[in-house]
């Protein structure tokens, strides 16, 4: 039986760490090369990204193509891709993880074989060194990451996201293209039409990918402040395309500002906000001990979980100070 033709569209900006280990893991893909267009669309990359994918569209000419995305983010460089993509499914890939071998088969078979318009799998997260190494044990934690079922190994079952995704081309013919307005959470917003409009998101515990996460404190710090902003603007420009659990860092935070002051004025609030801090730092030894490999890296730990959300909860409030700007009024 002839294969189905797909698309692969993978937006890039220097890239130059993980494009070549990401583009050997889908040359080892056991779906055929002849029934596969690879579409990168570079966000005008000042590091070798280019010349790096310019390497291999030497070697493979007819399966590589290499767009320009003068407007760099992700959003535009899925859209200039969709509008080059031939195939009958789309594949949206990042190039910051790697992919099992049959990761594209197994997401051809389940668009054959269900009704959803989108399915996904999922991301094993992974980085390099000590503190790397940590890192991808907190964002692979309920307790970091909350409710994220790609994020925490997940069970199969239709859900309301999945990493990149691959979709029915329909999908973009009916509901329109990512909204070039979100600079992040363009892939929330993207699931949230599909639900909205009745389609469906089918989460495969088949499909396969390792995710590569910051591996400094600053990088995971840097990227927990963006989120938080980004969630807070995305509620606001695409009402009900965020759920409760991205704005839980913000309440945290604002309990850590709001109990000590409130507890100035009546101080039975002070054991209150005891009590938080109580069941916080107990919660996070618990799950430390449970993810690490060794005294050291619980440690770390304790420390990673109170950054990572009190980083989120103030990237949210720079959201919400954003939104009296100019720019969203």
């Amino acid at each position: 039986m002839d294969k189905t033709f797909i698309s692969v569209v993978m937006p890039v900006y220097n890239e130059e760490k993980y494009i070549e280990n990401c583009i050997d893991s889908l040359l080892l893909q056991d779906y055929p090369q002849e029934c596969m267009e690879w579409i990168f669309v570079d966000g005008m990359s000042s590091d070798r990204t280019r010349e790096l994918i310019g390497e291999y569209i030497e070697k493979y000419p007819n399966l590589i193509k290499l767009l320009s995305n003068p407007n760099k983010t992700v959003p535009y460089a899925m859209n200039i891709g969709i509008k080059e993509a031939t195939g009958k499914y789309i594949i949206r890939l990042d190039a910051h993880a790697d992919y099992n071998k049959d990761y594209i088969s197994k997401c051809v078979y389940y668009l054959d074989t269900t009704d959803a318009d989108n399915v996904g799998g999922v991301a094993e997260t992974k980085s390099k060194g000590f503190v790397g190494n940590a890192i991808a044990k907190m964002l692979s934690s309920r307790f970091g990451v909350g409710n994220s079922e790609f994020r925490t190994n997940g069970e199969s079952g239709y859900v309301d996201t999945v990493p990149f995704g691959a979709f029915r081309r329909e999908v973009f013919e009916k509901w329109g293209g990512y909204d070039e307005r979100l600079t992040r959470n363009q892939d929330n917003e993207m699931n949230y039409r599909i639900r909205k409009n009745g389609g469906k998101i089918y989460l495969s515990s088949d499909i396969k990918l390792s995710y590569y996460c910051r591996d400094s404190i600053k990088g995971i710090s840097d990227m927990a402040v963006k989120n938080g902003m980004w969630n807070v603007i995305t509620m606001k420009l695409c009402p009900g395309s965020m759920g409760v659990r991205h704005f839980i860092p913000l309440a945290f935070l604002l309990s850590l500002i709001i109990l000590p002051i409130a507890g100035i004025i009546y101080h039975p609030i002070w054991w209150l906000f005891a009590l938080e801090m109580a069941l916080y730092f107990a919660l996070d030894c618990l799950f430390s001990a449970k993810q690490a490999s060794g005294l050291k890296e619980f440690f770390l730990l304790v420390l990673l979980f109170p950054i990572f959300h009190i980083t989120y909860g103030a990237g949210s409030l720079k959201g919400i100070l954003k939104l009296f700007s100019k720019e969203y009024r």
